[in-house]
């Protein structure tokens, strides 16, 4: 699952976007998820999407905070 479809109602700049996707994909890289209809995945996305709209907005904070809280093991 791509993050892309969670991003369709939220108002999201271009650029807010690209970032979110880049932190994802390196967010499912750390964890070790290849599968990506994974249900972790979606969970992942709605993490990630919440901690960006705490004001985080740079993509390497966004995925390491968002790993922390979730609370899964990398590899």
């Amino acid at each position: 699952m791509p993050i892309t479809p969670l991003l369709t109602d939220g108002n999201f700049e271009p650029e807010q976007r690209h970032v979110l996707e880049l932190a994802f994909n390196a967010a499912l890289r750390r964890i070790g998820l290849v599968d990506r209809k994974d249900p972790i995945c979606e969970i992942v996305a709605q993490r990630m999407i919440e901690v960006q709209r705490r004001g985080v907005t740079d993509a390497v904070a966004l995925c390491e905070i968002t790993i922390r809280e979730i609370g899964v093991p990398t590899e």
